[in-house]
């Protein structure tokens, strides 16, 4: 007997546009091999994902830069059509926030965590997260959240150069405006250009002291905080090889236990009333080895199929059956398990893997999306080359990047530049 309540199906939200997201693909899979019904709503026409054998349907998703109320009002239009309330799963920042500020309109449509108010907004929100951090001593990056043009360039002299240069809001970053939501600040020249467009930004600018890049420093932890505040299924892992170098998003990662990794999420946790899925981003320091926070996500990871334990749970099932008040299953941890976003890692994905390997497209029970993925992922990479743009000036933050004319996103970037940071010059982001 499955241990799923299959009656109740599982609506997976994703508000940006990037058609190579593998985490929806991953959230498709997991719950459809359960035997629950998966309903996608996301731009798909271009995308693997619509080729699963475990997607039920797809449908419209809200328009580009669409604000919260719209967000509901296109979850309510695919709720109309279901047999009864299904479990929500937002796929990326914006798809939480506008899920968590509309929670009230949503239910009893939709099963979802019960959480202390606007709390993903104010996780999502890099100024809120280094307060946070700061009161719950954990771990970040020295920041400073300047008042003017000539207090953001003393920051400068003062923690670099160079300094990760971040807008507080990335998810209101005006369409075409070129900003990036990161990037690597070298001179005074450079930051007042920055400040000077905080105007339109949507957010404040912080300046952040910069954390070189290197082996083995990159690390990420996945959760699932259940209806009691206990972190179930997940892990830590670290991030083996990443696109673009450096930073980015996980092209090869690898499950490797680190109480220093898992320690702030539980704080954070149980100080905050956190419920519900986390991925969460730290950066090792090479001269104190403190890992520190980078962000918070308030949603599931790409990657978070590398933490499936012996029991099948990872943190989209756990969240499936605790809002349908199904019992977890208890697992072991399976160290050394990798995850490959072929994509990004196509060689990777044939070594030998020991611990087990999950691929992000490639699956043997659902051939479909990796068939498609070679397919349309050439054509995006000769349309991206058809359509290199030449660089804009610094304030911009590096080449305009294909795809973000119509983000409003704090993830929604080109596929072989999720950062933004241009000319490889890379921060710390997963």
């Amino acid at each position: 007997m499955s241990p799923f309540d299959t009656r109740v199906p599982a609506v997976v939200l994703r508000v940006d546009r990037n058609p190579f997201h593998h985490g929806t693909l991953g959230a498709v899979r997991s719950l459809g091999r359960a035997g629950v019904e998966v309903h996608v709503v996301a731009d798909c026409a271009d995308s693997p994902v619509g080729a699963s054998r475990y997607l039920h349907r797809l449908h419209t998703p809200p328009p580009p830069g669409a604000s919260p109320a719209q967000v509901a009002e296109a979850l309510r239009r695919v709720a109309a059509g279901l047999h009864g309330p299904a479990v929500l799963v937002p796929m990326d920042d914006l798809g939480a926030i506008a899920v968590a500020r509309t929670r009230a309109e949503l239910t009893p449509r939709y099963l979802l965590p019960e959480l202390p108010g606007p709390l993903p907004e104010r996780l999502a929100d890099k100024a809120e997260l280094a307060a946070v951090c700061a009161a719950l001593d954990v771990p970040h990056p020295v920041t400073v959240l300047p008042d003017s043009a000539a207090e953001a360039v003393r920051a400068v002299g003062r923690l670099g150069p160079p300094v990760v240069a971040k807008w507080s809001r990335p998810w209101l970053l005006p369409a075409g405006s070129g900003l990036r939501s990161t990037r690597l600040v070298h001179s005074a020249r450079q930051v007042r250009e920055l400040y000077a467009r905080t105007g339109e930004a949507g957010g404040r600018l912080l300046l952040q002291a910069f954390l070189p890049p290197g082996p083995d420093r990159d690390w990420f932890f996945h959760g699932y905080a259940d209806h009691r505040g206990v972190l179930r299924a997940g892990g830590t892992g670290v991030k083996t090889r990443a696109r673009p170098r450096g930073a980015g998003l996980t092209a090869v990662g690898r499950w490797a236990a680190d109480p220093g990794v898992r320690a702030p999420a539980e704080r954070i946790v149980a100080e905050l009333g956190y419920r519900g899925v986390l991925d969460l981003d730290f950066r090792r320091c090479g001269s104190t080895g403190r890992y520190h926070l980078l962000d918070f996500n308030p949603r599931p990871g790409a990657q978070f199929r590398l933490f499936t334990d012996t029991a099948g749970l990872d943190v989209v099932r756990a969240l499936h059956l605790d809002l349908t008040g199904r019992a977890l299953p208890v697992g072991a941890a399976v160290p050394g398990r990798v995850f490959v976003a072929e994509n990004y890692a196509p060689l990777a994905a044939l070594r030998p893997a020991p611990g087990g390997r999950e691929r992000a497209w490639h699956a043997r029970d659902d051939r479909a999306p990796g068939r498609a993925l070679w397919r349309m992922w050439g054509r995006h990479a000769a349309g991206r080359l058809v359509r290199r743009p030449r660089r804009p000036d610094a304030a911009g933050g590096g080449p305009a990047v294909p795809g973000t004319a119509t983000a409003r996103l704090p993830h929604q970037a080109d596929p072989a530049d999720p950062v933004g940071l241009g000319d490889g010059e890379r921060a710390g982001r997963r």
